[in-house]
């Protein structure tokens, strides 16, 4: 029954706001957990859950876990008996009384502009994985974009002429961003030059590929940046995302509108990003 219940739950967040696999997973992991520890620990059903017992797991879960996961498994819990009360399933929301734990806010990690630009000229141009990973640091920083987004363009949503790429971001929600002068000279050297060689007589409705015909993957990348990132000397934690911090950082330093920020990297609430000022 509680994993049936789980699946129409999650089932629900995919059709009312079409959220991604690692969003549906997260919710899906934390329910389990939560699931397990009332049939191991309270013998309780999941429709028959109080405010007490919610608080007690809660309390269970605080020594091992940061206040930023117990918000997050709050969330869950508040929008899985939302959804239960909404289907008739339960009389009460027993997540209603409960306060959501203070989370400290921490400026995000980024990189300097001339941090940025060593990275940039890490990989070997002379090989074609080369121009292929400065063609997605280029674009990568030159756009802001989430990882995900990167890996996930397809050739039909880069526009060459007008200099703009068609990004799905989350939530299925599509946005138009400008490439600039650079990446759009790094992405049509890639496409002359490296694409066709490293598929190799393959086929792909991806813009950025790998020797097997496949879209390059997130973990690839991150490997990747990580590489570069020890060929630039940059003594740094360092991924994907720092890369689109430092985007949103160097607009900010040179006077960008908080608002157009928030357009190119897609958020819809502004106080997502407010922290960079």
């Amino acid at each position: 029954m509680n994993s049936k219940i789980i699946d129409q739950f999650i089932d629900h967040l995919w059709l009312e706001d079409g959220l991604s696999k690692n969003t549906l997973n997260s919710y899906r992991f934390d329910l389990s957990i939560f699931m397990n520890w009332l049939v191991d620990t309270k013998k309780v059903e999941i429709f028959e859950v109080t405010e007490s017992e919610i608080q007690e797991f809660l309390a269970f879960k605080f020594p091992t876990s940061k206040s930023r996961s117990i918000s997050r498994l709050l969330a869950t819990l508040r929008r899985f008996f939302r959804y239960l009360l909404r289907e008739n399933k339960i009389h009460e929301d027993p997540t209603l009384k409960i306060q959501t734990p203070k989370i400290p806010k921490s400026l995000p990690k980024s990189l300097s502009e001339e941090e940025v630009e060593t990275l940039l000229h890490a990989p070997d141009i002379n090989t074609w994985g080369g121009i292929r990973d400065r063609a997605m640091l280029e674009l990568l920083y030159a756009c802001g974009l989430r990882v995900s987004e990167l890996v996930g363009i397809q050739l039909t949503e880069v526009v060459i002429s007008d200099g703009v790429i068609r990004i799905i971001g989350k939530g299925s929600k599509t946005r138009l961003v400008p490439m600039g002068e650079e990446a759009v000279d790094w992405i049509k050297k890639y496409l002359k030059d490296a694409r066709q060689n490293i598929l190799n007589k393959q086929t792909s409705k991806f813009l950025f590929v790998t020797n097997r015909g496949s879209a390059m993957t997130r973990q690839s990348f991150w490997y990747a940046i990580k590489k570069y990132a020890v060929i630039a000397n940059i003594d740094k934690p360092m991924s994907p995302h720092v890369i689109r911090h430092a985007f949103a950082t160097h607009l900010i330093n040179n006077g960008a509108d908080l608002r157009v920020i928030q357009m190119l990297l897609g958020h819809s609430d502004i106080s997502t990003h407010q922290i960079y000022t």
